[in-house]
């Protein structure tokens, strides 16, 4: 087969975009270790005047930048953002709130605050059992699901899933449930799994949807009924307890590198302003910045937030503005894979506000809050 210049030129364009897919992902917020000693509420409003909050945490790594930020040996507690509150939800272990729902009847039946799923539809049960589980994965680029033919608790399996594939399995409406009840009789799989859904009653200070817990063995075990807030003990690993929130500790604040801009602007005036304070309208190419950028919307004023997202009329190509094509794939359904009609508007991308916070072709013309990144790469 022959290709003209053009098209080999063509080619080699695509052949560089898809080698940029394996990008790095970036540390989500620097981390700054206060070292004087205040209660929960005062070292929140320190967090909160002079950076952005009282230190969220997603996953191991954040915790390792943390324990960085920390360099007095000697200190043994630490206070960071997360609160006992008075209501349990149910969340999915990505971050995205339950919407969709499918217990199995008389279910959940008690204070249990797993889920596990059983002939397709859902139970609660205790997060100590061991049960087999389904991971979200991307190297089943079928189904999207891996089976793990291994008894593991919930945190456990969790862990699993993020360390080997991308999360456990969410199941987020009916379409996603028949899929995932096909998968199961497919693979003849017989028992109980955990699925990604649980509760508890903490929540951060700065309204992170993170699911990550790092509780030292024990706990949270509420000693008085008043422990309600939570800090690092040094001297066992990095874990957490639950402590009364009016003891004094050394904290540790975070500063994001994803800000929420309220304004309301076209996509080519959002970028500008992003270039001009910032360094620029957000990139997301993994789940974990997907679910970061989750938690910054859901401050958003409008009904969508512009991304750093454009289309490349000549290739019909989606690329970000770091330069990279758009590899990790998000979009709402019928959004991203048609092509676009570019004699009529250009086309940007978006992120919806509310519902499951899926990717939008919008017209660049319209105007939306937007998400500047302090990232510099």
């Amino acid at each position: 087969m022959c290709f003209s210049p053009e098209m080999d030129q063509t080619l080699y364009f695509v052949l560089f975009l898809i080698g940029l897919c394996s990008v790095s992902e970036c540390v989500q917020r620097q981390y700054h270790f206060i070292n004087v000693n205040k209660t929960w509420t005062e070292a929140q409003r320190f967090c909160r005047e002079n950076y952005t909050d009282l230190a969220t945490a997603d996953n191991m790594n954040d915790m390792n930048e943390l324990e960085k930020s920390v360099k007095d040996g000697g200190v043994r507690d630490i206070w960071i953002g997360l609160q006992r509150m008075n209501v349990d939800k149910w969340q999915w272990s990505s971050g995205e709130p339950a919407l969709y729902l499918n217990w199995g009847p008389t279910q959940p039946d008690g204070r249990d605050e797993c889920a596990m799923m059983r002939n397709g539809e859902w139970e609660d049960s205790s997060c100590s059992n061991s049960l087999t589980f389904i991971c979200n994965s991307s190297n089943n680029m079928n189904t999207g699901l891996v089976f793990v033919n291994q008894r593991k608790n919930w945190r456990d399996a969790q862990s699993f899933c993020r360390q080997n594939h991308i999360d456990l399995v969410s199941v987020r409406n009916q379409n996603e449930s028949q899929q995932i009840q096909k998968f199961i009789n497919d693979s003849h799989i017989s028992n109980d799994v955990w699925i990604g859904l649980f509760r508890d009653s903490w929540q951060w200070s700065d309204q992170s949807n993170s699911s990550f817990r790092y509780w030292a063995s024990g706990e949270p075990n509420n000693v008085g009924g008043n422990e309600n807030c939570t800090v690092i003990i040094q001297n066992a690993l990095g874990k957490w307890n639950d402590v009364s929130c009016n003891d004094q500790y050394p904290f540790v604040c975070h500063e994001d590198k994803l800000i929420l801009i309220t304004e309301t602007l076209t996509w080519t005036e959002a970028m500008r302003y992003c270039r001009q304070n910032y360094t620029d309208l957000v990139s997301v190419h993994s789940v974990q910045m997907q679910r970061r950028v989750m938690n910054v919307v859901k401050r958003a004023s409008t009904e969508a937030v512009w991304l750093g997202l454009h289309n490349y009329c000549s290739m019909n190509m989606w690329i970000w503005l770091s330069g990279e094509i758009v590899c990790y794939q998000n979009w709402a359904p019928g959004n991203g894979v048609t092509p676009e009609d570019c004699s009529l508007e250009f086309r940007k991308g978006a992120v919806q506000s509310g519902g499951d916070q899926r990717w939008i072709s919008l017209p660049e013309t319209r105007k939306l809050n937007f998400i500047c990144s302090r990232y510099e790469d």
